[in-house]
């Protein structure tokens, strides 16, 4: 018996891996990850050593800036 999961869509997604968060954003993988390592970065979500992106908090602070 196989069973098939249905992937969630990136855009309903609660949280994101960088990899996600590059490939939705359209910004690199590096560039993100320094991001996440600035200190009292709005979007970051720490899951044991684990670095996720919050997509909501992520979008609102992409809307707000002009220049990354």
């Amino acid at each position: 018996m196989v069973i098939k999961t249905e992937s969630v869509p990136i855009h309903l997604k609660m949280t994101l891996t960088i990899k996600e968060a590059a490939e939705y954003s359209n910004i690199g993988i590096n560039k993100i990850d320094s991001m996440l390592r600035s200190p009292n970065c709005p979007f970051v979500l720490y899951v044991g050593t684990k670095k996720l992106v919050k997509r909501k908090e992520f979008e609102q602070f992409i809307s707000r800036k002009l220049t990354i």
